[in-house]
């Protein structure tokens, strides 16, 4: 008896006590609405206690090994934590205490821009690359850049003109070809017309064809005498002066000029 009651003194029994005693009296279960408690004490408590289980469960989500059923299941229980936790950070807020969504760390890469998936539902560890969630963090590569004029004006040369098409030796059999059948078919068009006309107009006298390469037969005298009388004909369009009437106006052109340096002169000259 007396070695069972030194057993119950130990320290490691008191304070085993104390913490079973502690636990009973305070152990209570988190209230499911963050707006039924008025606490301020037991706000800031309930929310340790989810970042505690957020921490958890983040730390086994990392093993890929679990299979992709089970890293879905905790993926959507972390992000319903931290559904919960802003929860609890508002009542916080109401409460009068401090603001932990507006002082919270962010998650941004190593170019200081706000990683993707960091607002609404996100992706943790392993669940990162499940099928269908890898192509969301994948960035898309960047546009090729264009080139400018001066590159482009180093891919041309006589090729892109076509001034090379005939080089090949294929081209121009194929267009001979093509230019002695298109010669036949007129050939043979136009004998079909002539047929067609003299059996249909055998009556009728046809009008004869003009040619179109003949040239009239002229004299020389003819011809030298149109020629001569053509470089003496002036057409004149508007009125020309004769020579006597071009000297007369110059004249007094000249007096004028005379009239006007004297007659200044003679003015100051009285005044």
């Amino acid at each position: 008896m007396a070695r069972n009651a030194e057993k119950a003194m130990t320290t490691l029994a008191r304070w085993r006590a104390a913490q079973l005693g502690e636990n009973d009296k305070h152990k209570r279960r988190r209230p499911p609405v963050a707006s039924e408690c008025k606490s301020l004490y037991a706000c800031e408590k309930w929310r340790t206690q989810i970042i505690r289980e957020i921490a958890k469960k983040v730390a086994q989500i990392q093993n890929a090994g679990l299979g992709e059923f089970r890293i879905r299941d905790l993926n959507d229980e972390i992000n319903k934590l931290l559904r919960e936790k802003r929860h609890w950070e508002d009542q916080i807020k109401e409460l009068g205490g401090p603001d932990y969504q507006r002082t919270g760390p962010r998650m941004l890469d190593h170019e200081g821009k706000e990683v993707p998936g960091n607002r609404g539902y996100k992706y943790f560890g392993a669940a990162k690359e499940l099928p269908g969630v890898r192509e969301l963090f994948e960035q898309e590569p960047p546009p090729p850049p264009r080139k400018t004029r001066a590159e482009m004006m180093k891919d041309i040369d006589a090729d892109y003109y076509g001034y090379m098409d005939d080089d090949d030796g294929i081209l121009i059999p194929l267009e001979m070809v093509a230019e002695k059948a298109s010669i036949q078919k007129a050939i043979v068009d136009w004998k079909e017309k002539k047929e067609r006309q003299l059996t249909h107009d055998e009556d009728e006298e046809m009008p004869e064809e003009e040619h179109i390469y003949a040239v009239e037969d002229s004299d020389d005298d003819d011809v030298e005498k149109k020629k001569s009388e053509g470089e003496q004909k002036f057409i004149a369009h508007v009125p020309v002066p004769s020579q006597q009437e071009v000297e007369q106006a110059l004249l007094r052109r000249r007096k004028q000029e005379l009239l006007e340096k004297y007659g200044v002169q003679e003015q100051n000259q009285s005044l």
